[in-house]
């Protein structure tokens, strides 16, 4: 994944997003587009003619999970699987992409999410999601998640007691 230079801004029609902490990128617009928030944001705006060399103005992209760190990350993905729409990529080739795609630290993965819902790309956001719910299955008790996810225990001994005498048929085998 490369930033667009300047020659090739200009070959192409292009969207400036910008991050909370002010980075802006410049996007092809059919990747812009995948994002469900920024077509509607976008959707009242005549589309850049093509060579033009007109400035586009920046697209503010205010929610705190879109730092230019991670939508550098979701830039990366919509830009990967459009390219993936067009060249006809097999499903195998695309799964393996997306699983190399989000081996990140937790943090990352959780604003990988948050940045998915915000800009609502839907198979970004399901990506991430069942991300986290494979990590939480290979966890065997409440405990194990815990750890995984460096989450404090704040019941009492008494209220996890409580919370495994109201859960017990969860525990129950058929």
């Amino acid at each position: 994944f490369a930033l667009v230079s300047s020659t090739q801004r200009n070959m192409a029609r292009m969207v400036c997003l910008q991050s909370p902490d002010k980075a802006t990128f410049y996007v092809p617009w059919e990747v812009a587009m995948r994002s469900t928030v920024v077509k509607q944001m976008l959707e009242d705006l005549p589309e850049p003619s093509e060579g033009s060399d007109e400035q586009p103005d920046p697209v503010p992209l205010m929610d705190r999970s879109c730092n230019s760190k991670i939508l550098e990350k979701v830039i990366e993905y919509l830009t990967k699987h459009h390219e993936f729409d067009k060249t006809g990529t097999s499903q195998e080739d695309k799964d393996a992409w997306d699983k190399k795609y989000v081996e990140v630290e937790d943090e990352d993965l959780f604003n990988l999410i948050l940045a998915a819902n915000f800009l609502d790309v839907k198979d970004l956001l399901d990506l991430t999601c069942k991300t986290v719910a494979e990590y939480i299955k290979q966890c065997k008790t409440p405990e194990e998640i815990r750890q995984r996810f460096n989450i404090p225990n704040d019941f009492t001994p008494e209220e996890e007691e409580e919370v495994r005498k109201e859960n017990a048929w969860c525990e129950e085998a058929p």
